[in-house]
């Protein structure tokens, strides 16, 4: 039975199409990642995959509904899995806001599941909050101002 995951919601200060574009080619994924960590990651366009704590891991894009959702599946995972990043106008109809959220789907078994399961949730909330912040001019916590500021730059926010 698959153990269903939904993170937080938050604004995020950046348009739908703007959140889409910068997530929906796997190449950008590469561009987070600390310097010393890049070399092991091979990516292309609709996948990306690396070792990690000696595990292979693969993710590749399941479906892209544009300025909507982008769908990740596992290609070659500890476990199967799906996330989904979803791109939804924030209330109030402000276009330059982003109501944006994940939802996961895993096989995990039990084991898996007790070892995880809260991880995950906790990992997917961060990521929505530093999305968040980091379009708002804050800084995401345990990010550097030098990461920010060249995030920023790189993606014009």
């Amino acid at each position: 039975m698959a153990t269903e995951i939904e993170s937080k919601h938050a604004v995020v200060s950046k348009s739908p199409a703007e959140l889409y574009m910068a997530f929906t080619d796997m190449r950008n994924f590469v561009n987070f990642l600390p310097d010393d960590k890049k070399e092991a990651v091979q990516a292309d366009f609709d996948s990306i995959s690396a070792t990690v704590q000696g595990f292979p891991v693969g993710v590749k894009v399941g479906e892209r509904v544009p300025y909507s959702s982008i769908n990740f599946k596992d290609n070659g995972a500890p476990f199967p899995f799906s996330l989904t990043m979803h791109f939804d106008p924030a209330d109030g109809n402000d276009p330059s806001k982003t109501d944006f959220h994940l939802e996961m789907s895993a096989e995990l078994n039990f084991m898996m599941k007790m070892l995880l399961g809260g991880k995950l949730k906790d990992v997917m909330d961060k990521l929505v909050d530093s999305l968040a912040a980091a379009s708002e001019g804050r800084m995401p916590e345990g990010m550097s101002q030098e990461q920010l500021d060249e995030l920023r730059k790189k993606y014009n926010i």
